[in-house]
């Protein structure tokens, strides 16, 4: 779907900064942290949101001689571009998934949430990894964000945090493995039967 919204609206960076700006409605941004969290040169940032501004898709707000902007929710086809988004978000079409299991020794990766539009989840994502590189994490998150348009809401555990919570029966994880959720890596011995058993409570 990302490529399908890229050839809509003409390019990578067009179809992030209109994603971003949707999905933080009631936020302002500068241009340059639009650029940074969208992973965008900075001049293209600008000339996007330029665009953006003349057809009144944001506002610009100047506070202390800066220029913030945010999405203008009174905007003709608001309701429609931001429902047209919001199904763009679903686990296959995030290609940064792929790098998962670059960052350590990835047991589980599971998502829900975000991923897969279903709000009630209090995560979009649980890692359970083992000698998990920091640097990688960061850019794992910070490349699922910029292709999401959204801050990701993660769980990282290790094995040992894993067993010790399923054997606590804790109530944040059953409920995460018991709702909607994807899975791209699982590697936890016994643990497709627990969520089919809590899934059929």
């Amino acid at each position: 779907m990302s490529e399908i919204l890229e050839s809509l609206f003409g390019s990578k960076a067009r179809a992030r900064i209109l994603r971003f700006f949707l999905l933080n409605a009631g936020e302002e941004y500068q241009p340059a942290e639009v650029a940074k969290k969208n992973m965008l040169k900075k001049q293209e940032t600008r000339r996007e949101i330029n665009n953006f501004k003349k057809i009144k898709f944001v506002v610009e707000r100047i506070k202390k001689g800066k220029k913030f902007y945010t999405v203008n929710t009174e905007f003709s086809f608001y309701p429609e571009l931001r429902n047209l988004i919001v199904k763009s978000n679903v686990y296959p079409q995030c290609k940064s998934l792929g790098k998962v299991k670059d960052i350590g020794i990835v047991k589980l990766a599971v998502v829900s949430g975000v991923f897969l539009n279903y709000s009630r989840s209090k995560a979009d994502m649980i890692l359970v990894a083992n000698n998990v590189s920091r640097s990688k994490l960061k850019n794992l998150m910070n490349s699922l964000e910029a292709e999401i348009g959204k801050e990701i809401n993660y769980v990282l555990m290790n094995s040992e945090e894993l067993k010790y919570r399923l054997n606590m029966t804790d109530r944040f994880l059953l409920e995460f493995l018991r709702g909607p959720h994807d899975e791209i890596i699982n590697k936890v011995s016994g643990l497709k039967n627990l969520i089919l058993a809590l899934k059929n409570e």
